[in-house]
């Protein structure tokens, strides 16, 4: 089916699918402690967004991360997102599961098709269909059933792949529908769409995080890592990452096949 109630990744995670989260909204929303100040994470497990936790957290919200088993080529990440949400300490870390796999169209979800070590001209073929548009929407209806009012996603637009649903207009663009489509954006305060990575370098990245204390080898970035995580430093992510470290003049706790 569409969505899975039971994980596929093996990273004893809290598992959900989107009918549950929705039906248990009323009550859940009448458990939880309303000055409580409350934000929706998307937490892919890799460098980007595990910095994005720990900004959040230091901003002092209760932080629920929300990561996606979506078909893609390695689950490694699924492993470090839950392994990052322990250290960081959220208070809750859901993995949601979605068939992207079978709607093909991008390297990283499509085994047929190649990762590039080379980027070429316009959007690379590890571009993913809709993707954070699909995910910021499941995290918008989380944030609703939470009484969460602010959604993080770690996206940038500086030091990345080029992809069109990283850039502040698409961020922007987002966050007046979500005020539009809601309940909570009609009725309540509105929602905010925050992604502080958005203008920042790799390696001020890393540097922020080293700060707030982010425990880098829990990460994984690569595209496709292996069963124990290990990278293979020749894909455009591997490649970001390794520079970011090195330009922040930080020790890359990588693992490299």
């Amino acid at each position: 089916g569409w969505w899975r109630t039971t994980c596929q990744c093996g990273c004893n995670c809290s598992c959900i699918n989107i009918y549950g989260m929705m039906s248990r909204g009323a009550e859940m929303t009448e458990q939880l402690n309303t000055t409580e100040k409350r934000a929706v994470i998307l937490l892919s497990g890799g460098l980007d967004s595990a910095t994005v936790v720990a900004m959040a957290r230091a901003e002092g919200y209760a932080c629920y991360t929300m990561s996606f088993d979506y078909g893609q080529r390695s689950h490694a990440e699924l492993h470090a997102a839950a392994r990052v949400a322990r250290d960081l300490g959220v208070v809750e870390h859901k993995v949601i599961g979605i068939n992207l796999n079978g709607m093909g169209g991008s390297a990283l979800t499509d085994t047929s098709i190649d990762i590039p070590e080379e980027l070429g001209e316009g959007i690379p073929v590890t571009y993913v269909p809709a993707r954070n548009t699909v995910f910021l929407s499941l995290a918008l209806g989380w944030a609703e059933v939470l009484g969460a009012r602010d959604i993080f996603i770690g996206v940038n637009a500086v030091d990345y792949s080029g992809y069109p649903d990283c850039r502040p207009e698409f961020i922007e663009s987002f966050e007046r529908m979500a005020n539009l489509a809601t309940k909570a954006g009609v009725e309540g305060d509105g929602f905010r769409i925050q992604a502080p990575l958005q203008n920042l370098s790799k390696a001020q990245i890393v540097q922020a995080g080293v700060k707030l204390g982010v425990d880098y080898g829990l990460t994984v970035s690569c595209y496709q890592a292996d069963d124990e995580g290990r990278a293979c430093g020749k894909c455009d992510s591997c490649r970001l990452r390794a520079e970011g470290f090195a330009a922040a003049g930080v020790s890359d706790p990588t693992p490299y096949f």
